[in-house]
């Protein structure tokens, strides 16, 4: 239960365009993410409902049946199981957050997002 600041949280590089910091708790797991402009989160899903709170630039949402723009001081919901992908409109910081934890990236299965742009 002791605090830790963001720059001691190892900064993984997903792509050439995407980093991603994380960590998991009991119940819930959030990332912090860098995506250069035009970077590209493939279409996916997971059990958990995701949060993501665009902290600076701009990213663009697709869902089956919308897309949606989020920009910096804006929040974002996600259900559970709903496929959607995202594209940095800007240089863009997300913090993501998701109930429950993501068990399948403490397994290391998060090829989506390793996907090259």
């Amino acid at each position: 239960m002791d605090p830790r600041a963001w720059d001691v949280i190892e900064s993984e590089p997903m792509t050439d365009k995407i980093t991603r910091q994380v960590t998991h708790g009991r119940m819930g797991t959030v990332a912090r993410f860098h995506l250069a402009r035009h970077a590209l989160v493939i279409r996916h899903s997971h059990p958990a409902e995701q949060f993501s709170h665009v902290v600076q630039g701009k990213l663009r949402f697709r869902f089956d049946d919308r897309e949606v723009i989020v920009g910096a001081g804006e929040i974002l919901t996600i259900p559970p199981n709903v496929p959607h992908a995202a594209e940095a409109i800007e240089d863009t910081i997300v913090f993501d957050f998701f109930a429950p934890r993501r068990e399948d990236w403490i397994r290391k299965e998060d090829g989506y997002l390793r996907q090259k742009n």
